[in-house]
């Protein structure tokens, strides 16, 4: 007899842990157009303004490990309901925030958020895994995750509808001539606007939380032996696609922040609104969705290496597309890296975890997640290339482009290690 991929008795808990993978893809489709809006909300530079990729990805890095160590301890509901707890937490703290109208407070509080979101990202895709039979655990796996881009999707069209369109900063060509009483109007109400979706959000979080704390959950937990740390770390170090994984996983999560946060100021260089300038981005997450069906389906027939080295290498050419063609047709090479970027996460991913045991794997992971800390290194330098000629996007030429088009050459060299790891998996073939 087949067996069911999510039973009836484990349907109710599967729903409710599969809700979380919908609400970090709102987190994080919501948060990319912030640096935009705080830019001119707090007439910050475009470096300053990356504070709040480096605080959003930096949490990730801080919290993925222990997150990991303190799940293979206790069950994955405590993980889930401390991630939970910090998500909540950190969402909320943007209602002090926008009362002292500090640019640390919104960051501390996307820190924290983070927080959660690592300890999410940590437990519940083992725990979605352990829902059943080990049969159909991949596509238990796989019937969760696609609930992750709707909530891009949903998080793009919030932070559209319901913060850039409201934004009173967005609609003025120069906010810092405004004499200083009429910022100060401005600023206090655009603060509200940018803090009244993650308040609602943190809500929703805590009304999820409840749901899980009277939730009768399967009590599954990591109870496999823990290596020592040292041992562990030094095999993985040993293990040229893991080690090569990593470093592929660091660049191309900052290349994907870069690619959807400066979107905004790619468009702001050729005239385009923040809230028009999301109607591209949402288009971005719609090829992500496609392509990531699409290079799903590919995998079936290709070898993982070989079809990450050709999709990274498209991404490069639309890339260099982006930087040396001005106008529309670049913003539409920028939209379209999207779909090669797509199937990049989860194949680096499964290459560097393939060749690891069960006991390496748990603590690999973890530094897979940890490897996300790319979306808060990268987009902050790419801010500062930005800002070589002020605060502006198109201050100076470099190369004959503007200082926005130059700076998207930070994700074609990410491309590139991503092409070369690829291959050199393709070739062990």
């Amino acid at each position: 007899m087949k067996k069911p991929v999510v039973s009836k008795e484990v349907l109710l808990p599967f729903i409710l842990i599969t809700s979380l993978f919908a609400l970090w893809g709102f987190a994080n489709a919501v948060t990319d157009p912030m640096v935009q809006a705080f830019k001119k909300v707090l007439e910050l530079s475009n470096s300053q303004a990356a504070w709040v990729q480096m605080a959003f990805y930096g949490g990730y890095f801080c919290m993925a490990l222990p997150a990991a160590l303190f799940v293979r301890k206790y069950s994955y509901k405590v993980g889930v309901l401390i991630g939970l707890a910090l998500y909540a937490g950190g969402a909320l703290l943007f209602y002090p925030a926008a009362i002292t109208e500090q640019f640390w407070f919104f960051c501390l509080g996307l820190y924290i958020l983070t927080f959660g979101l690592a300890f999410l990202e940590t437990t519940a895709n083992p725990y979605i895994l352990a829902m059943g039979d080990k049969s159909t655990a991949t596509q238990r796996l796989n019937l969760a995750q696609a609930f992750n881009p709707l909530g891009l999707i949903l998080g793009l069209v919030v932070a559209q509808q319901f913060i850039l369109k409201k934004l009173q900063s967005d609609n003025i060509a120069d906010f810092s001539t405004l004499d200083a009483a009429k910022k100060v109007m401005i600023r206090t109400a655009d603060l509200m606007v940018i803090r009244d979706p993650y308040v609602i959000l943190g809500l929703v979080v805590m009304a999820v939380f409840v749901l899980i704390v009277v939730s009768k959950m399967p009590q599954a937990k990591d109870d496999g032996e823990m290596a020592p740390l040292s041992a562990t770390f030094s095999s993985l170090f040993q293990n040229k696609n893991y080690r090569n994984g990593v470093i592929s996983q660091i660049l191309y999560v900052g290349a994907q922040i870069m690619c959807w946060t400066y979107i905004y100021q790619y468009a702001e260089a050729i005239g385009i609104s923040s809230e028009n300038a999301a109607n591209y981005q949402f288009i971005c997450f719609i090829l992500f969705l496609i392509g990531r069906a699409i290079g799903t389906y590919m995998l079936r027939f290709m070898n993982a290496g070989k079809l990450l080295f050709q999709f990274s290498i498209l991404a490069g050419v639309c890339v260099l597309t982006t930087v040396f063609v001005k106008g529309i047709v670049g913003l539409y090479a920028l939209v379209g890296i999207s779909f090669f970027m797509s199937l990049m996460f989860p194949t680096i991913y499964g290459i560097a975890l393939e060749d690891l045991d069960e006991k390496e794997s748990k603590i690999g992971a973890a530094g897979l997640v940890m490897a996300i800390v790319g979306g808060a290194l990268m987009p902050k330098l790419q801010g500062m290339i930005i800002d070589l000629g002020g605060n502006a996007v198109d201050d100076i030429s470099i190369m004959g482009v503007s200082e926005v088009n130059f700076s998207f050459l930070l994700p074609l060299l990410c491309f590139l290690f991503i092409a070369y790891f690829g291959r050199s998996v393709a070739k062990q073939a």
